[in-house]
């Protein structure tokens, strides 16, 4: 490990005869033969003062030496390289161990802690308690004004990252095989705080209201260049709304996955609409979530419809009506087993049938939506665009007894739903006190 340099310059100082510290500015730097790795270690000791340079240059010399002895190396991967090298092998476990949207959320988990810890930090530098500041870091960077991010949302990314260090740990990249973050309390403000935020009975119907105009809208102006894309956000919050279905299902449904029977059986909703058709959906267990297929009907009320006309106007199906209406429906309905042969590997949530409508449009057109609904609160309230699946189980749990029908439709568990979903309206408080 001794250095081959014999001579040196004014602003040049051997350390142990085997590192040299040298001025670069006005700071010292260091340089260090690494014999084991065959590169030099090269670092600033940020001081101009000659003596305190010589004391931190011993002091890294006998920890580099430590380091060598022990079988350690100086050299290692950045935060950023090591991110990118986990979720290039996350990215293998599609669709059998996890789903694309799930590595989609974990790379957003992992970008933020990148901001946080910094993207050139060498993995082999980071301690337990690097990370022990994340969770007030966080709640500080909420774009949508003064929202602070929900404590479930950073105890999940938590995960993601001890998730991801515990790999690199295995595979001799970093020395610590997880953070410790601070250990946080259960918060219960002594009512629903706790519970995901949703929308009320009579917000969704606004809401409907609202987007029965809305998806129609952009075959109306024409000088819209947006209007496709703005048709299909319209259906996707709509069928958001009446399914309960999670995004990432949703973005990787194909027609393939709607089937259509009962067409002769209307049924009567509370308000005195009629549901024309009823629609099968199957989830495959490979988009979603938890892993297993499900199945489960839907009343159209229009929607799939609208989306199926927009579908088959893409590819210019024959005979087709150029305009919507109860014509095109009828004969879509005529015509559904014909049609879906030809997109039935289509993405429905799609513009070109190929590539899933992005998030940023829906975040758009879901903001949009919200304002011609006229529900102002929706920032202090936490709402959100997985509101509609929070709002669409909890009102299916209040308005019947068989929570596990319920579990099955959305795709979760029961305990889920008593602990995040499920809470007592005064109505159904009446209900339980007036019951036998």
């Amino acid at each position: 490990m001794t250095l081959k340099k014999t001579e040196y310059a004014d602003d040049e100082i051997p350390i142990y005869d085997e590192a040299v510290i040298y001025k670069r500015g006005d700071y010292w730097q260091m340089r260090m033969w690494l014999g084991k790795e065959k590169k030099y270690a090269r670092f600033s000791l940020r001081t101009r003062n000659r003596d305190t340079a010589i004391d931190k240059a011993k002091k890294q010399y006998h920890e580099l030496m430590a380091m060598e002895l022990s079988g350690k190396t100086y050299f290692s991967l950045t935060t950023k390289q090591g991110v990118e090298f986990y979720l290039e092998q996350r990215k293998r476990d599609i669709p059998e161990h996890i789903t694309e949207g799930r590595w989609k959320t974990i790379n957003t988990h992992l970008q933020h802690w990148l901001k946080f810890i910094g993207k050139d930090v060498k993995l082999k530098e980071l301690s337990r308690t690097d990370c022990e500041n994340y969770f007030n870091e966080r709640r500080q960077t909420k774009k949508r004004n003064d929202i602070k991010i929900s404590q479930s949302t950073i105890v999940n990314e938590q995960a993601s990252i001890n998730a991801m260090i515990n790999w690199l740990f295995k595979r001799n990249e970093t020395y610590i095989d997880a953070f410790d973050f601070k250990r946080l309390k259960p918060i219960d403000a002594g009512d629903l705080a706790l519970k995901r935020p949703i929308f009320t009975k009579e917000e969704l119907k606004h809401i409907d209201d609202v987007l029965r105009v809305y998806v129609h809208e952009p075959a109306e102006d024409k000088n819209d260049k947006n209007n496709l894309t703005k048709a299909v956000c319209g259906y996707f919050n709509a069928i958001s709304m009446l399914t309960g279905m999670r995004r990432g299902e949703m973005m990787q449904l194909q027609w393939k996955h709607i089937s259509f029977k009962d067409s002769e059986l209307q049924v009567r909703k509370a308000d005195g609409r009629f549901v024309d058709t009823l629609f099968f959906i199957t989830v495959p267990g490979a988009i979603s979530k938890v892993r297993r297929t499900r199945q489960f009907m839907v009343g159209d009320d229009g929607y799939v419809y609208g989306l199926l006309y927009l579908a088959a106007k893409r590819i210019k199906f024959k005979g087709l009506p150029s305009s919507y209406s109860r014509k095109a429906e009828q004969f879509i309905e005529k015509n559904f087993n014909l049609i879906q042969k030809e997109i039935a590997e289509d993405l429905i949530f799609s513009v070109d049938g190929d590539t899933p409508i992005t998030p940023r449009a829906l975040y758009v057109h879901f903001d949009n939506l919200l304002q011609r609904a006229k529900i102002t609160d929706s920032i202090q309230r936490g709402i959100v665009h997985y509101s509609f699946r929070h709002s669409f189980i909890t009102h299916k749990v209040n308005s019947t007894k068989d929570m596990i029908a319920v579990a099955e439709m959305a795709g979760t568990s029961v305990a889920q739903i008593e602990r995040t979903y499920y809470r007592t309206t005064r109505e159904k408080m009446r209900k339980n006190a007036l019951a036998e």
